[in-house]
């Protein structure tokens, strides 16, 4: 029972950490981190995302347009590239370690403290994947909350709001993290069933010379 809890732990925080690591994906390239809606002549509504700014018009569409320079963005859009990258990165390993960890694959089952620490490994990047994809999308929406409220701005100014890859952010590294989570607990508990066998196994073999002979274990 211990053997399939650990193995559906394991499966779990696999599960979660790889959804975690699409929606961290998609977060980086989706052109929804802020929204502008604009009613003048016609309806507009304006997005940015880390790599573009799109326009949707009602009777045009919707036509975007590359940044042309990474430095010309604003500090928050720069810093969120690069830590996006960064969990995607980092899920993508934390991926591997973790699948090679896994209890239920025969490869190197032999070795169990490697496995062991494989599973340790993955939990920790992937964990750490959640937080790099959890900084940018916060640091982003703190800075539209400010600008949204900021009294400088006259009311006659439109303002800009959330856009979905925000919420898909937050998504992502609630995923990831506990996905890391779970597989770190689940390691640990691995750890811990083995030591005690372990134990049990040394104890027979002391035991067993006793049997042998006939004689009692002066220890007991």
């Amino acid at each position: 029972m211990a053997l399939v809890f650990r193995v559906a732990m394991q499966f779990a925080g696999l599960l979660l950490s790889l959804l975690g690591w699409v929606l961290a994906i998609i977060t980086t390239y989706l052109p929804h981190w802020k929204n502008l809606n604009l009613d003048l002549n016609e309806m507009e509504n304006w997005t940015v995302g880390l790599w573009q700014a799109c326009v949707t018009q009602e009777e045009v569409g919707t036509q975007c347009k590359d940044f042309d320079s990474f430095l010309a963005l604003p500090a928050e859009l720069r810093v969120s590239r690069v830590l996006m990258f960064l969990s995607n990165g980092l899920g993508l390993l934390g991926l591997l370690a973790a699948g090679l960890g896994l209890d239920c694959l025969r490869l190197g089952e032999s070795r169990r403290g490697l496995k062991k620490g494989l599973l340790i490994l993955g939990g920790t990047v992937l964990w750490a994947a959640g937080v790099a994809a959890l900084v940018p999308v916060s640091w982003v929406a703190h800075r539209t909350v400010r600008e949204f409220w900021d009294e400088a701005v006259p009311e006659i100014v439109p303002r800009w709001e959330f856009g979905e890859a925000l919420f898909l952010g937050w998504f992502a590294g609630f995923f990831l993290l506990l996905g890391g989570g779970l597989l770190n607990c689940a390691a640990c508990s691995t750890r811990a069933a083995r030591a005690s066998g372990h134990y049990a196994g040394a104890e027979t073999r002391t035991r067993c010379p006793y049997l042998e002979n006939g004689t009692a274990d002066p220890r007991v």
